[in-house]
């Protein structure tokens, strides 16, 4: 696979609210938790930015963030190009997010490979971990069709993804079809799915790039229909005033929720062994 294909994302526009009591113990102020030092000596996106690195080169990776949160991520941003910086006016949610990084990763790569990570995770071993997102990239490569999402064996009930048939034909034996997504499901049903092999959605995914904005134009046809008059705009000095625009009137829209759970044929799973991980949310 040519490397050069390969590209990064980053999303970073969170509002971080579930944790916001404990971040403002640690910081002072009400930062969302991915501009917050919780593990360590670096921010959860600088350590996410230098996971990426393992991989995937830094002029190769658009970090998706929010304009509000601007007093937060420019002193963390500051060596990364303008161009690579998606700033969204507001958060609408994670669809709009990563559409927009998409639609501008397009803007400059045709036909490319793309990685897609949250910036508030936990991961133990980075090298580890992005050896799984290599493997994702190659299966990807294998089979442009797919949506590969990394998926976590879960120590409790919480899951997402539920495994369908190995995917035989390939070299990966950890590589399934997904049968079901399950988003937020009750306590009851999600210990019924942890007896049956479910696994957590990291939200960890890599596609092909076009194949990733046909499944989100099947899934939301109308938030990619809202975003027509941005797109001969982008990368223009117009740009800004114009997603301004469609950010005002823009529905939240989340990408677990009404992409990955309404079309789970298009999606597999790559288990996700020998790395711990966490979303670092508030043990309930």
């Amino acid at each position: 696979m040519n490397l050069r294909s390969r590209w990064g994302m980053i999303l970073a526009g969170g509002h971080g609210t579930k944790i916001r009591s404990l971040t403002r113990r640690i910081a002072g102020d009400a930062r969302p938790k991915q501009f917050c030092r919780l593990l360590g000596e670096k921010t959860l996106l600088e350590q996410t930015r230098r996971r990426a690195m393992c991989l995937l080169s830094p002029e190769r990776t658009f970090i998706v963030v929010v304009r509000r949160h601007e007093a937060f991520y420019a002193p963390l941003l500051g060596d990364v190009p303008s161009e690579r910086v998606v700033v969204q006016p507001d958060n609408r949610g994670t669809a709009p997010a990563v559409l927009y990084g998409l639609l501008r990763l397009r803007a400059v790569a045709h036909e490319a490979s793309v990685a897609v990570f949250p910036s508030d995770h936990y991961i133990s071993d980075d090298e580890a971990f992005m050896a799984h997102v290599e493997s994702a990239f190659e299966l990807v490569h294998a089979r442009p069709d797919r949506l590969v999402l990394l998926g976590v064996m879960p120590d409790a009930a919480a899951v997402g993804s539920e495994p369908g048939k190995r995917i035989t034909d390939l070299a990966w034996p950890d590589a399934y079809q997904v049968s079901r997504f399950w988003e937020k499901p009750t306590p009851t049903l999600a210990q019924t799915l942890l007896t049956k092999g479910c696994l957590w959605n990291s939200f960890v995914m890599v596609g092909d790039l076009a194949a990733l904005l046909a499944l989100i134009k099947e899934a939301v046809p109308d938030l990619v229909d809202s975003f027509g008059p941005v797109l001969s705009r982008l990368t223009t000095p117009w740009e800004d005033a114009r997603v301004r625009q469609l950010y005002s009137r823009l529905r939240p829209t989340d990408f677990s929720r009404q992409v990955l759970a309404v079309l789970p044929a298009s999606l597999s799973v790559l288990a996700l062994r020998g790395v711990a991980w966490s979303g670092l949310a508030p043990v309930s």
